[in-house]
């Protein structure tokens, strides 16, 4: 039989783990220092990387040709109807809305349609919404490659109302990358532009 020396200590002993479970559990601050969360310091977003396209100019630029600036990306194509303008206003006026600090910034515009939107498709198209909005093409694979890389649904889609027989469906997420062209945070169509300037000066250093 367990002696009362040893029936006190065990006793004692489960005492102390309960209260130090209740105080990792009570107090946030406790938690963190001794079970810290590592998937804030080992977690990565696995969106974005290297690229190759052409912009609406005929230049042919590659992801490391942005280095250096952070970058406000969608993903659209110029005959859609309302969710890409939606998404291209915002990104314009919450830009405006930066002042100077905005110029850090470079919008970009990457075509889900690279059989219609060619180079003087989009010079036309990108030129409505802000000067400093470049649009990109490229081939069919090289379009592919960076839907995949940034995680973007894409899916075509027959259309009957359109003169080209088809639509996109696709995800209207605007990605803010940063200088070293990784992932930092990302917006909506539907995101309020007073909102989202006030989160880009804070993320923009």
């Amino acid at each position: 039989m367990i002696n009362s020396s040893l029936r006190l200590a065990l006793i004692v002993l489960a005492g102390l783990m309960l209260g130090a479970a209740a105080a990792l559990a009570i107090f946030p601050a406790a938690r963190e220092r001794l079970l810290p969360d590592r998937t804030s310091s080992v977690g990565h977003a696995l969106v974005g990387g290297p690229f190759t396209l052409t912009d609406q100019s005929g230049k042919r630029v590659t992801d490391k040709d942005f280095r250096g600036r952070y970058l406000l990306v969608f993903f659209g194509f110029t005959n859609c109807p309302d969710v890409c303008p939606s998404a291209l206003q915002v990104m314009a006026a919450a830009l405006d809305k930066l002042g100077p600090k905005g110029q850090k910034v470079t919008p970009l515009f990457i075509t889900v349609d690279p059989e219609r939107d060619t180079e003087a498709q989009l010079a036309t198209y990108v030129k409505s919404f802000h000067p400093r909005l470049v649009g990109l093409t490229g081939t069919p694979a090289e379009i592919e490659a960076v839907t995949k890389a940034y995680r973007v649904y894409v899916k075509k889609v027959p259309d009957p109302k359109s003169s080209a027989g088809y639509t996109f469906d696709h995800s209207a997420i605007i990605y803010l990358m940063g200088p070293d062209g990784d992932y930092l945070a990302h917006f909506t169509h539907a995101s309020n532009v007073d909102t989202m300037a006030e989160r880009l000066t804070k993320l923009l250093h």
